[in-house]
């Protein structure tokens, strides 16, 4: 673990090896496999476009979640997807409502520029994002000082985690890597707060 990785306005937490090479192998498989997976339209500046990734919603049937015009209704978890949850749980000892899939299935597939401050999540949200299968550099860029940027290598098997005012000040993004063939799938896991 290092510690906070910003230099201001919120908190970035990186745990290289949460899972074992060896567990993070089989839950990549069992997660491309046993996963729902859809291609969502969403909208961005008043155009609806089919997201450059696909994605699921699993957690308290209760709690939906929406972001860029789309809502999703979370499907029941299934036992290793459980597990999962109750390690990151344990681990900063936090409970989490709902946690989002994306599989990227290459270098092509990314995620722009977005801070995750719906009002769904609350004030100040912890955020706990695993990694799963290909490397690929994740990027942090201040909201009103674009130049203050700061940049991750995920890591297979590695957690990352966004906490305290980070969603305020901060936009992240997975850019594209267009000569990797390799997938990845991340898991972030979230508290829907009641409304």
């Amino acid at each position: 673990m290092h510690g906070n990785l910003l230099p201001k306005d919120g908190e970035v937490y990186f745990y290289e090896n949460f899972f074992t090479r060896s567990e993070e192998h089989h839950l990549f498989d069992v997660l491309k496999q046993k996963t729902t997976w859809r291609q969502e339209p969403v909208k961005i500046m008043g155009k609806e476009i089919l997201q450059p990734r696909l994605t699921a919603l699993y957690g308290d049937t209760h709690k939906p979640y929406g972001y860029s015009g789309i809502t999703m209704k979370p499907q029941q978890w299934f036992p290793e997807l459980l597990l999962v949850k109750e390690k990151v749980e344990t681990f900063l000892n936090i409970k989490f409502s709902t946690v989002l899939l994306n599989y990227y299935r290459n270098g092509t597939d990314s995620m722009g520029w977005h801070r995750d401050n719906e009002k769904s999540l609350g004030k100040n949200p912890t955020i706990a994002s695993l990694s799963f299968g290909a490397s690929r550099p994740f990027l942090f860029r201040h909201y009103r000082d674009r130049k203050l940027r700061v940049k991750i290598h995920l890591l297979p098997g590695s957690l990352l985690v966004m906490k305290g005012t980070i969603q305020d000040h901060w936009q992240h993004s997975l850019p594209k890597v267009p000569k990797l063939v390799e997938a990845r799938i991340n898991l972030t896991f979230r508290a829907i707060v009641d409304k």
